[in-house]
């Protein structure tokens, strides 16, 4: 088998796990690594058939302590996501097999299909992207699984808050306050629960006058059941911190435009944002290495918590 790069290389377990997974005359010939996650290590799979073709699966395995623990209910629930949205109209990976519990591999695994398209990080067409993703994120909440997943956790309370170095103080305290309330009632919705630029897949023709168009969404590992406001904070953040604050403040209008429904008191919209918004103090540091190593070498560390920062405040100044 061959491998562009050393980190490539899938574990002796764990290979003979997924070659049992293939066709008749079917042989794993190559991996190469899916960078720009930070909860699993992700791997494209090239699959030699035995007519001479290929073709491509997608394998995604927990190595890290905090989500090993984690992985045996995570990535059941994920298996179970995935064969609900076979069945829908949201481009979702077709699960192949799912070792949770690591009986068979070196750690736990899923192993899905390779849908089509690429993550778009880049700055460039970003005004374009951003009315398909609240779009698709709509499509999603629409989902009415016949099963409800599981209650939405949220970790992050007002004492793991982390300050960014030369921070508004004054808004990062009234930030902080507004998550020491309870959290707002909300009618539940069917979540990503990580939905954002880097779990979605784009075609973004090079040449011509069509637009990009979403080809995929991916990571569902953290699907869960809560109000549509947890998910488009999340996405918004992330918008915030890859593009500048101004389009984290947009997202939200977005949805609303592409026929989603947000709580509407003002109070409730903040506290969703601002809690998503402060529990990325805590992370800052893994989220911009992973965008580095996914070619943004613009977004080092200090750059992110200046954007965080200066969302967080446009928050506050907005809706506080």
């Amino acid at each position: 088998m061959t491998d562009h790069d050393e980190a490539a290389v899938v574990r002796p377990l764990t290979l003979d796990w997924v070659r049992r997974q293939l066709g008749y005359g079917e042989r794993v010939v190559g991996a190469e690594v899916l960078r720009g996650g930070i909860t699993a290590e992700v791997r494209r799979l090239g699959i030699r058939t035995p007519d001479g073709g290929t073709r491509h699966l997608v394998l995604r395995s927990f190595v890290e302590p905090f989500f090993v623990e984690r992985a045996e209910e995570w990535m059941a629930d994920e298996a179970e996501v995935l064969s609900l949205l076979a069945g829908t109209d949201v481009p979702a990976p077709a699960l192949v097999a799912v070792d949770p519990d690591a009986r068979c591999c070196e750690y736990p695994s899923l192993l899905m299909t390779h849908l089509a398209g690429r993550t778009v990080l880049e700055d460039e067409g970003v005004e374009a992207r951003v009315p398909l993703l609240a779009r698709q994120l709509v499509a999603i909440h629409a989902v009415r699984p016949a099963q409800r997943p599981r209650q939405y956790e949220t970790l992050t309370t007002a004492d793991t808050v982390v300050v960014p170095r030369g921070a508004d103080a004054a808004a990062w305290a009234a930030a902080v306050d507004v998550i020491r309330r309870p959290a707002p009632p909300g009618e539940g919705r069917f979540l990503h629960r990580d939905f954002q630029p880097g779990n979605v897949l784009f075609d973004v023709p090079q040449h011509g006058p069509a637009g990009p168009r979403i080809t995929g969404v991916v990571d569902w590992a953290a699907t869960s059941w809560g109000p549509a406001d947890l998910d488009v904070a999340h996405c918004s953040t992330i918008l915030a911190l890859l593009h500048g604050p101004e389009w984290g403040l947009r997202f939200a209008e977005a949805y609303r435009e592409a026929g989603g429904a947000l709580t509407t008191a003002a109070g409730e919209r903040l506290y969703w944002l601002v809690r998503d918004g402060l529990a990325f103090s805590e992370e800052v540091q893994a989220v911009a290495r992973a965008w580095r190593e996914a070619g943004r070498p613009d977004l080092t560390t200090r750059a992110v918590e200046q954007r965080l920062d200066a969302y967080v405040t446009a928050l506050m100044d907005a809706l506080g």
